[in-house]
């Protein structure tokens, strides 16, 4: 799946690393990591379980459900128009989609896939040649309200494309989430590619949760060390979408960010270089947080008005090419 840009500390970091007095003697955290969706993950919970071989398996089925990068997926398939077997997975992430589809008016869209292929961000980076007479036919077959599922069969025009690769690595994390908690396990961290969701506190330091967002470069040399904020959670999901660490600069030197905005067919262009979503579930700060990139600041600002149940943080440039930061809906609290 794809490769999303991401602020979160990749190697999951804990950042209160001080001793605690307080924290429970000897006991150890079990750590599991991998690679997985064309990224890492990194999994620490309170048990001494190895669970590494189930959480392959389980990427593994996610994987040929709804990845676009492995050509026997059944997403593949389904965009291939041929026959194909959709799971419970697929449509909870459809479901999932259509209802962030909705509420943002579409600046979240899955079927913007052949664009992103035209644009050389998506799975297959040689389909096409960008030009406006290329983007505005594949534009004809882009719209999630055009899309239904129905007895486990989509209904859609043969030429649109479909994925969910701004939506399914925060599955992913939630996926693995619950099947922690179904072995009662109520102690953990979950890191996807930056995506993340915890469960109660780090029990090896008597801690919560605390994760750093990185300061944006585009130079692609990240200092581990160099966060903007320090970020403590608690029974609930964090996503990250950037833009700095995936782009295209044109002859010119204007510089094309890898979110589309799904009206025109073109990447986006904004002074955003990363939005942070803090929600209940991972799928759902991970759908937002693209959408909230194509949105704009003064449109989320407006948008979380009638929804508190997101916190969100961006990181932009201001008129001076300055790194300023904005926290909505209490997010940094």
């Amino acid at each position: 799946m794809k490769n999303i840009s991401v602020l979160v500390l990749c190697a999951l970091v804990i950042l209160a690393c001080k001793p605690d007095k307080n924290k429970v003697e000897n006991f150890k955290n079990t750590s599991l990591s991998g690679p997985v969706f064309g990224t890492g993950y990194s999994v620490v919970y309170d048990s001494d379980i190895d669970f590494t071989i189930q959480l392959d398996s389980l990427f593994d089925v996610i994987n040929l459900s709804m990845s676009t990068y492995i050509p026997t997926s059944e997403i593949s398939k389904l965009n291939r128009n041929e026959s194909y077997i959709l799971d419970a997975h697929f449509e909870n992430v459809f479901n999932a989609s259509k209802l962030i589809y909705e509420a943002t008016d579409g600046a979240f869209d899955p079927t913007i896939g052949d664009v992103v292929n035209a644009w050389s961000f998506g799975a297959d980076k040689n389909k096409f040649l960008t030009d406006s007479t290329t983007i505005d036919s594949i534009m004809k077959f882009v719209g999630f309200n055009k899309v239904h599922f129905t007895h486990n069969k989509i209904e859609k025009q043969p030429k649109t494309y479909l994925e969910f690769n701004a939506i399914a690595k925060g599955y992913g994390v939630d996926v693995v989430a619950l099947f922690l908690e179904s072995y009662n396990i109520k102690n953990y961290l979950v890191n996807i590619g930056g995506e993340i969701r915890v469960s109660g506190i780090n029990i090896e330091k008597n801690k919560p949760w605390t994760v750093g967002l990185d300061q944006p470069r585009f130079d692609g040399l990240q200092n581990p060390d160099d966060y903007v904020l320090a970020v403590e959670l608690t029974n609930e999901s964090m996503a990250t979408s950037g833009t700095y660490r995936k782009f295209k600069i044109d002859n010119t030197g204007n510089r094309y960010a890898h979110i589309m905005d799904t009206k025109t067919g073109y990447p986006s262009k904004t002074n955003i270089l990363s939005v942070s979503v803090i929600a209940e579930s991972c799928m759902i700060a991970d759908g937002y947080a693209t959408a909230f990139q194509a949105m704009g600041i003064e449109k989320v600002t407006a948008f979380l008005k009638s929804h508190p149940e997101l916190k969100v943080f961006f990181i932009f440039e201001n008129d001076q090419n300055e790194f300023e930061t904005l926290s909505l809906n209490n997010f940094s609290e």
